[in-house]
């Protein structure tokens, strides 16, 4: 009994910090304009960047995880003049469609930023990343995208799954 209840503590506070930062992103997102918002202004609303990426003619590109509480990672880019050029969420189908067999995983974590976990299967010979995301406005369209990458860090395949962690919470 203790233990359910700890994983029902656990679960309820997870989603209470995912519903949290979507609240909070979404306000900050809000309050933000392309082409007219600084990068002070993204910093004063999403704070530090996870990472920060070199882009061509001196732009910028800021990462803001959601991993692995929530289901969203945020691409800002930040123009040569100090603007906000654009503001995209990635974890989506259309960017996991970019990912192709022979990619190196540099390029994929530019794309998809920090995934949620990171598994090395030895005697596969293989290290699987995982992102949490939605396919949907819903709980239940929670699912787990894994691009799964050989010895020397270049994609073979990709799947996406259905969160597992919809099933345990049960």
């Amino acid at each position: 009994m203790n233990q359910l209840f700890t994983r029902w503590a656990t679960a309820t506070l997870v989603l209470g910090l995912a519903l949290g930062l979507v609240a909070c992103d979404q306000q900050a997102i809000s309050e933000l304009e392309e082409g007219v918002s600084t990068e002070a202004d993204v910093r004063q609303r999403f704070g530090a960047p996870e990472a920060v990426w070199d882009g061509p003619d001196g732009v910028q590109v800021y990462e803001y995880n959601r991993q692995p509480a929530g289901y969203q990672n945020y691409q800002i880019t930040i123009g040569a003049d100090g603007k906000m050029a654009a503001l995209k969420q990635v974890l989506n189908a259309r960017s996991f469609a970019l990912i192709q067999p022979g990619m190196p995983m540099e390029d994929v974590r530019k794309l998809l930023g920090k995934p949620m976990k990171i598994t090395p299967y030895e005697l596969k010979k293989e290290t699987h990343y995982d992102w949490r995301w939605r396919d949907g406005p819903n709980e239940s369209d929670s699912e787990v995208f894994t691009v799964v990458f050989n010895p020397d860090l270049r994609v073979v395949t990709t799947l996406s799954v259905r969160d597992p962690d919809l099933d345990r919470s049960r």
